[in-house]
């Protein structure tokens, strides 16, 4: 698959770049494509694999849906080797917490090596975890707590999608095996688990999300709030929320009955993105505080690249409106990847806005790489 003209005439203009602050001139040639950085990333992070707990965890299951975006628009077969081979290694399981929708992330490439009728898939664990996470009793889900605080964990969790982050890990998953399964019951719990999130933690003036309820501004002393007054927008975790949108209404019926409230969220959420992109085009760690953390976040920003040239590419967003956001997104973003394919300016695992460096990488990172490109390649 070629970039079109108009891509790749975008990309050669540019000499340098320096919102990254890597202050290197960044060579827009021909043999510099899009495929070409797309595969040598994945070859960079195949070769210095990292995981938070487990190969299963939601870093690697959010690296592999950036694989599975790649292979999908290629059709390279590296890209599916690695996918084939991640599988085998981790004997198609998830990680352990069935209540967590984390641990259910690493499952949307399994359920994609399936489609493609690959010997050997077994989606036995990730039809149990599917299972036991919408049906099976938890504290979460009747208003209880774990009980348990984990790293930048608030200590109460009173529903069970507590923070906006899942809103990617989970529902892509849970909606592309029912489309497999031929079995609509999963999206009705589907749709009220989204919904709780949504009413908890959406601001329906600011349309964004807050990453949780520690965010939330309630009038308490302690409430957590930028040094300028605004309310605390992490760019990630609203970059969680758009891609996992598009990932959702790519594989949710037409005829659904809630589609046009996750279309019209993708919409509103959108148009929101694009007033906040900075003149070098790549989003800040605070997205109403851009201050804060001065310079480019490439998670986020290759999150919200995903999804807006995806809402470009699907006819849901305008063409004409959203054309120059991507490509300057993707332009800046191209930059923030070293000769050797590693991305960098990638902010650490975290659960607010936080400062990146040339040098701060994570999987997740290069799965935002891998999926902002793959609709890269799609424009016409």
């Amino acid at each position: 698959m070629k970039i079109g003209f108009q891509i790749l005439s975008f990309l050669l203009a540019t000499a340098s770049f320096q919102g990254c602050k890597i202050f290197q001139k960044v060579a827009m040639t021909k043999s510099a494509t899009t495929q070409q950085a797309m595969l040598k990333a994945m070859q960079w992070q195949e070769a210095n694999p990292i995981f938070t707990k487990a190969p299963t965890d939601w870093t690697n299951g959010a690296y592999y849906v950036g694989v599975v975006k790649a292979h999908e628009a290629t059709k390279n077969k590296e890209y599916l080797g690695a996918l084939k081979s991640m599988a085998i290694r981790n004997n198609w399981k998830p990680w352990e917490r069935f209540y967590h929708a984390d641990d259910m992330n690493i499952c949307y490439s399994y359920l994609y090596l399936n489609t493609l009728a690959e010997s050997n898939v077994n989606l036995g664990p990730t039809s149990t975890i599917i299972k036991d996470h919408l049906y099976k009793p938890y504290a979460w889900k009747n208003g209880g707590n774990e009980n348990v605080k984990g790293n930048n964990e608030p200590d109460e969790k009173k529903i069970l999608w507590w923070w906006c982050d899942a809103l990617f890990m989970a529902p892509p998953v849970i909606i592309n095996y029912s489309k497999q399964m031929n079995d609509p019951s999963y999206l009705k719990e589907m749709d009220k688990y989204y919904a709780e999130t949504y009413e908890l933690l959406y601001d329906k003036k600011a349309h964004l999300f807050s990453r949780d309820a520690r965010f939330l501004l309630t009038g308490k002393v302690n409430d957590i709030k930028e040094k300028n007054g605004e309310k605390v927008f992490w760019s990630r975790g609203n970059g969680w929320v758009l891609a996992g949108l598009a990932l959702m209404l790519t594989d949710l019926p037409k005829d659904y009955p809630t589609r046009k409230f996750y279309e019209n969220l993708f919409i509103e959420m959108a148009e929101k993105i694009k007033t906040l992109q900075p003149a070098d085009g790549l989003w800040r760690t605070s997205l109403l505080s851009p201050e804060s953390f001065d310079h480019g976040e490439v998670s986020g920003s290759g999150f919200f690249t995903f999804a807006l040239a995806w809402g470009i590419n699907n006819g849901i967003l305008n063409k004409a409106s959203y054309t120059p956001v991507v490509l300057k997104a993707w332009k800046a973003i191209l930059a923030c990847q070293q000769e050797n394919g590693k991305v960098g300016w990638v902010q650490n695992i975290g659960a607010n806005p936080m400062p990146a460096g040339a040098n701060s990488w994570q999987n997740f990172g290069t799965g935002a790489f891998l999926m902002a490109g793959s609709e890269i390649l799609k424009l016409k």
